[in-house]
Formats: C-alpha cells, sequence, structure tokens
C-alpha cells in the first residue's frame, strides 16, 4: 500500500533542504545546468504541503541526455517521462532523503506551467489560500491514491498557470 497523502503545515527548513539537493544535483550538472530551480508547493512561503521537495534541473535542449546521464552516474534512477512530455523524472538515489527531481529542457511547456504556478502562487496569497483548502480537501478524499489527488488538482493548477 502507498505512503498516504498527508499535507503539513509549512516548514522553515523546505528552502534549506532544497538548497542541500541543489548543491548535490549541481555538482553533477552545474556547468550545463542553465537553472536549478525549486517548483511545487514547497517552493511557495506559507503554503502547507506534502513535505517533499520537487526541483528541476534546467538545460539547453542538446544537453538533456548529458544531464540524465551525469545524475545517474550520481545515483539517481533515470525514469523517463512517466507520461509528461518536457520533464525527465528521477528515483531518489538509495539512502537519500525523499524528494522529486526532473529534468527539462529550457522549451519544454511543462517547465513554463511550473514555474508560472509557482510563481503565480508566491505573488498572489489568496490564490496560495484557495490552493491549500482544496489541497487538504483532496488529501482527505484521495488519501491513498496519488493519481487520483494529482488528477483532481489539475484544473486548479492549470487555470492558475495561465495560458
Amino acid at each position: 500500500m502507498p505512503d498516504p497523502i498527508i499535507i503539513v503545515e509549512s516548514d522553515p527548513m523546505w528552502p534549506a533542504e532544497f538548497e542541500r539537493l541543489r548543491v548535490r544535483a549541481a555538482a553533477a550538472v552545474g556547468d550545463i545546468a542553465v537553472a536549478i530551480e525549486h517548483i511545487g508547493s514547497t517552493a511557495v512561503p506559507g503554503l502547507a504541503a506534502k513535505p517533499v521537495i520537487d526541483l528541476v534541473v534546467v538545460v539547453e535542449p542538446q544537453d538533456l541526455q548529458s544531464a540524465v546521464e551525469r545524475l545517474v552516474a550520481i545515483g539517481y534512477v533515470h525514469q523517463g517521462n512517466l507520461g509528461v512530455e518536457g520533464r525527465d523524472a528521477f528515483e531518489v538515489p538509495k539512502g537519500e532523503r525523499g524528494h522529486h527531481l526532473y529534468v527539462s529542457p529550457t522549451d519544454s511547456e511543462e517547465l513554463r506551467a511550473q514555474l508560472a504556478f509557482r510563481d503565480g502562487l508566491r505573488a498572489n496569497p489568496a490564490l496560495a489560500e484557495e490552493y491549500e483548502a482544496l489541497k487538504r480537501e483532496l488529501a482527505v478524499r484521495f488519501r491513498d491514491d496519488r493519481v487520483g489527488y494529482t488528477d483532481a488538482k489539475s484544473d486548479f493548477v492549470i487555470g492558475a498557470s495561465g495560458p
């Protein structure tokens, strides 16, 4: 049985944990990374979230394969795009605290949407509060169904990410 979906209060240590993970990834891909971005709810100060850091390594399209190979070399397990175009996902190395690592090319529509959503939540506290309330409700309704939880949030996320 998968871990239940649990939303926790915002943790002031999330930025420091992102930074630790960013430094680790940058050691492998820093010379080809355009950016390493903190995405997802833990990237929005004050927003309750699942306590899992999401980060994305942004590279030029021609550097995508090299980034994948370098992250595999430091213990990440490449999982392909898991059905999301413009984003490659990785399983965390054994012994590492759980987090989500992705690599996206600079021309990725998925990347654009993720950054727009994060930035929208950061800039609009009322939108962030609305999203938090939705996540809390859905975490109860879809406690053991991650796909259902994610799908149920999608209309809100798409609407808030803009065109």
